[in-house]
């Protein structure tokens, strides 16, 4: 099971925060789909610490290539975006059973945990919203509608989930609440007089929010289980 869990945080830590933007949009190119795999394949590596265990990085590679490289065969979308994910959890889950044997506990492995929670909240979840904001401008007509700063929405929804993230985290979690008003003030105001946009704005809050406080919320249970 730790090894499992030691290969899922290098996953989750090498498919959200290490895929930047402009790698993501070459992946229909085999050169980057080659390097993506290779990052998640070489952080898989080193978060095993299992200097000998070349079949770790090799297995990774293949399994989680082949899984992106069949996912452009099909639209872009948040149920494919969902897909991906459960597959590529399932790979690592098949690999600890081919490769399994204990890794280590303690510190080391508390810090991927956690450097793995904050990936799924802050950029993961981005992911999945940024899928389903589209999908919703797509069926509503709302491009002429969103105005503001270029990647401003983006920017926000990744700075309020780090903020709960780390209200979960510390223990604090009531200043959600104050996040949930000061974000009702700053941000429902620019849409009172349209229903369509408010209510874009509304799933789009309680999307993130609902996203983020549950990505906190199973990383303080995987440190919990970590330390027993």
């Amino acid at each position: 099971m730790e090894f499992i869990v030691v290969l899922l945080s290098a996953h989750f830590v090498a498919d959200f925060l290490l895929q930047p933007d402009w790698l993501q949009c070459q992946k229909k190119k085999l050169w980057a789909l080659s390097l993506h795999s290779g990052i998640v394949a070489t952080l898989s590596y080193l978060f095993c610490q299992q200097w000998g265990g070349w079949l770790i990085p090799v297995l990774v590679f293949i399994f989680h290539g082949a899984i992106d490289l069949a996912k452009q065969q099909f639209a872009d979308t948040w149920r494919l975006f969902c897909l991906d994910q459960g597959l590529h959890i399932a790979s690592i889950v098949l690999t600890g059973w081919l490769l399994g044997g204990a890794i280590f506990d303690g510190l080391g492995m508390n810090w991927m945990i956690l450097f793995a929670g904050f990936s799924i909240s802050v950029q993961g979840a981005g992911f999945l919203i940024g899928k389903v904001a589209s999908k919703i401008q797509a069926e509503n007509n709302l491009g002429e509608a969103l105005h503001g700063l270029k990647d401003g929405g983006k920017m926000i929804g990744q700075l309020e989930r780090a903020l709960i993230f780390l209200f979960v985290m510390t223990g604090q979690s009531a200043g959600i609440g104050f996040l949930v008003a000061a974000k009702s003030i700053l941000r429902f105001g620019e849409a009172k007089d349209d229903q369509t946009l408010a209510e874009y704005v509304l799933v789009g809050t309680l999307l993130s929010f609902g996203l983020a406080i549950s990505a906190a919320a199973v990383t303080k249970f995987a440190l919990e289980w970590s330390v027993h």
